[in-house]
């Protein structure tokens, strides 16, 4: 220790001059990158796209690491320190170096997508899966520049994956056939985010994320189901977004045989169209219907009051609204609601 601070105390400067080196270079990029930064933001805040938006978000804090950066290159170059020891660590921040660029550049990446599949018309929303294949195809180019940079030939790598890349398959067979099930799912089309499906095991709810391994389910209960990418692939799956969002729903109503059929079909009608003006999510165009199916039951003459209704769930509350005002209606025109009516025959 009294030896190193004898070495200090004599050569005081080697240390000094590169220290006061990396302050004032980092400083003065401390005062450029609020300046730059400054004026990319309000430049930003002027024009009407996300995306400068988003370019200056990701590149503000690691603008400040690469500036660190930079400023220890430029002491290394001033000090006198061994030129094996300044290339030696001058190799590693470029390493390091490529290693935040990459980092930001995937997650740019990620974000340019999502920010423009949202504003292209008809383009279906992205999922993690399609997220992730971009991030792992900029993490990729980083590697490879990672790997030139030290020198590293990359054919025998390739080789060596090529040779190892059947083992790897058959060892992950279950992870590969969904991964490639999500691709296909995605691809596809059929099933997209935000739809409500049913499968015919009986999960139901909004298709909420699709990954690599499993696609993710919302329930109305509001909890997740996991299903495996291979099981809904080969699932039959009832989407009640496709073609539209938009679907009709049959009312099952019911009157005693006493009633007059054209009185029952003109009050049900009256009802319906009442209730599309005002329910939220039952639809008017097309207009409600009343059908005198399945007709005659074994106590009562049934009717089928058909509408529409905007999304799968708003058939809930369109039931629930025109139960009650049926109900409410029938009472008021004495329309009878009969009850089941059994014919007992009792022999001695």
């Amino acid at each position: 220790m009294q030896k190193m601070m004898d070495y200090l105390s004599r050569n005081w400067e080697h240390f000094v001059i590169p220290l006061l080196v990396l302050l004032i270079v980092f400083g003065a990029a401390v005062v450029v990158r609020r300046i730059l930064f400054g004026s990319l933001r309000k430049w930003a805040g002027r024009t009407p796209g996300t995306f400068d938006n988003m370019l200056v978000d990701s590149l503000e804090t690691p603008f400040l690491v690469w500036s660190l950066m930079f400023a220890i290159h430029v002491s290394l170059q001033v000090s006198v320190l061994p030129s094996r020891t300044v290339s030696l660590a001058a190799t590693v921040l470029q390493l390091l170096w490529i290693v935040s660029l990459t980092m930001v550049m995937s997650r740019l990446a990620a974000e340019v997508v999502r920010a423009y599949s949202s504003r292209v018309e008809g383009a279906q929303p992205v999922t993690s899966l399609t997220q992730n294949l971009v991030r792992l195809f900029v993490v990729s180019i980083g590697a490879l520049l990672m790997m030139q940079q030290l020198g590293v030939s990359i054919t025998p790598i390739l080789t060596a994956l090529g040779v190892g890349g059947l083992a790897v398959a058959l060892a992950l067979q279950d992870t590969l056939s969904n991964l490639f099930a999500g691709f296909y799912i995605t691809l596809a089309g059929q099933i997209r985010l935000g739809d409500y499906i049913k499968l015919n095991s009986g999960e139901e709810g909004y298709v909420a994320d699709i990954s690599w391994r499993a696609t993710l389910i919302r329930m109305l209960s509001n909890n997740m189901i996991l299903v495996p990418n291979a099981k809904l692939a080969q699932a039959i799956v009832t989407n009640y977004s496709l073609p539209e969002g938009r679907m009709s729903l049959p009312i099952a109503i019911g009157v005693s045989y006493d009633c007059d059929i054209d009185h029952v079909e003109r009050v049900l009608l009256e009802e319906a169209l009442a209730g599309a003006k005002e329910i939220p999510g039952m639809l008017s165009d097309p207009p409600p219907a009343v059908r005198f199916i399945p007709g005659f039951g074994d106590s009562s003459l049934n009717f089928t009051l058909g509408c529409q209704v905007a999304t799968f769930v708003d058939q809930y509350l369109v039931q629930h609204e025109m139960r009650k005002r049926i109900f409410k209606r029938f009472r008021k025109e004495g329309i009878e609601i009969p009850f089941p009516v059994r014919t007992v025959i009792m022999k001695s």
